[in-house]
């Protein structure tokens, strides 16, 4: 005890689980490692002479790995273990970024690109997601929704802010390469913090059958379970724009004076807002009910701000100030979908680790969604053909979840 205040009770207060206070720190700085190119390598590469269109299939392809992994990471963990799955996510993640940055990026070697930051992709699922079940197993229901909300906290903080925040001093500091291969310490950083001084214990579950059929059940309990299913497509609608900005959204601002600079600076802005409300929508969800604060907040917020973030730069004359407003208010509303994590895996009272399978692979196909919209719908209907039709999801995903209902018990959490 210090000041007579105990640790425990101070995490308790901020609704943090101490137990694995080192695994979050470690989340975040794996995430703020994977997300260094996040803001700025689409315009680098079609600077370097490849169409925006090549850009959006490299990071659909990117997506798909992202997809799959997410899907594997929740029964993984179940079935290898938590530690281990995270630390396979961690040589994923080495590997790809090697192969990328040494063979593929520096010769502008296309093909090769599209394989090695493919199998890049397979490595923050696997790290992250896999912490997400270890915190889903390990936090009573009734704390779940604030603990959920801690892990976007880092998840988002490392990615979309320290990620932009770091590149933006260290594209001039390192170049470009450079930036990219101190990703690979930072990653490993991470993983000591969450893997070596976090001390929590995540037992293997017992698991019947084979881990084939294990893996099967991570997308069969969507038939067996189908509020799980909807939970999995509204989690694909959450962070789709997330994905799609980056893509093409640079190049859109530099039309009215922006700079990939100042670009990098409202992204990582955008992500310092939604980082907070990741912790504020964690208590609201468990307060005014996870459905409500996911449809109300979450899908229509998201659905008008995203709009908004579009056309500022046109309604306020390129102020800075503005746009750099109205992107704030579209990333804070996007944590409206914060209690999903706590939603979905409370749809069921076995087989936690499939459900979050699901909520992962929703995850991971928002990163193959985000560009694959860009890549099909940029040239039929422009960017802001691209921005109503995100628009438009999110408004879908309002509707789609007032149908995810709870069974009784517990149902005071969720209801509308």
């Amino acid at each position: 005890m210090e000041n007579g205040i105990t640790a425990p009770g101070v995490f308790n207060k901020i609704g943090l689980p101490k137990n694995l206070a080192w695994g979050y720190l470690g989340v975040l700085i794996f995430m703020m490692g994977d997300g260094v190119e996040q803001g700025w390598l689409s315009p680098y590469l079609i600077d370097r002479g490849m169409t925006i269109q090549q850009s959006a299939t490299l990071f659909t392809m990117y997506g798909v790995t992202i997809a799959v992994s997410s899907w594997f990471s929740g029964v993984l963990a179940e079935a290898l273990g938590v530690k281990k799955t995270m630390w396979l996510g961690v040589l994923f993640y080495i590997i790809g970024t090697v192969g990328f940055v040494g063979s593929g990026l520096s010769s502008l070697n296309y093909p090769v690109m599209l394989v090695t930051y493919a199998l890049r992709g397979f490595g923050y699922p696997l790290f992250a997601y896999s912490f997400l079940v270890w915190v889903t197993y390990r936090t009573p229901k009734e704390k779940l929704g604030a603990a959920v909300g801690w892990f976007w906290f880092v998840f988002t903080g490392g990615l979309n802010v320290f990620g932009a925040y770091y590149s933006s001093w260290a594209i001039h500091a390192l170049n470009y390469i450079n930036t990219l291969w101190s990703s690979i310490f930072w990653v490993l950083v991470g993983a000591v913090f969450a893997l070596l001084l976090n001390r929590d214990k995540f037992q293997k579950i017992n698991l019947h059958g084979s881990k084939l059929k294990e893996l099967a059940n991570g997308l069969t309990i969507a038939k067996k379970e189908p509020k799980v299913l909807l939970g999995g497509i509204v989690r694909v609608i959450n962070t789709t724009a997330q994905f799609a900005f980056p893509v093409f959204m640079p190049l859109y601002m530099e039309k009215y004076g922006f700079s990939t600079i100042q670009w990098l600076q409202i992204w990582g802005t955008i992500f310092t807002a939604n980082i907070v409300f990741n912790l504020i929508f964690g208590f609201v969800g468990d307060k005014l009910g996870w459905r409500n604060t996911i449809s109300w907040f979450g899908g229509v917020g998201c659905g008008l701000t995203t709009l908004l973030f579009f056309y500022s730069p046109q309604l306020f004359n390129g102020s800075f100030a503005m746009v750099l407003l109205c992107g704030v208010l579209w990333g804070a509303l996007l944590a409206g979908y914060v209690p999903l994590s706590a939603l979905v895996p409370s749809l069921v009272q076995k087989d936690k680790g499939a459900a979050m399978a699901i909520l992962n692979l929703g995850a991971g196909l928002a990163v193959f969604a985000g560009p694959a919209i860009v890549r099909i719908f940029i040239g039929p209907v422009g960017d802001a053909g691209v921005v109503w039709i995100l628009a438009g999801l999110y408004f879908l995903s309002a509707v789609l979840t007032r149908f995810i209902t709870l069974p009784k018990e517990g149902a005071a959490l969720a209801s509308s």
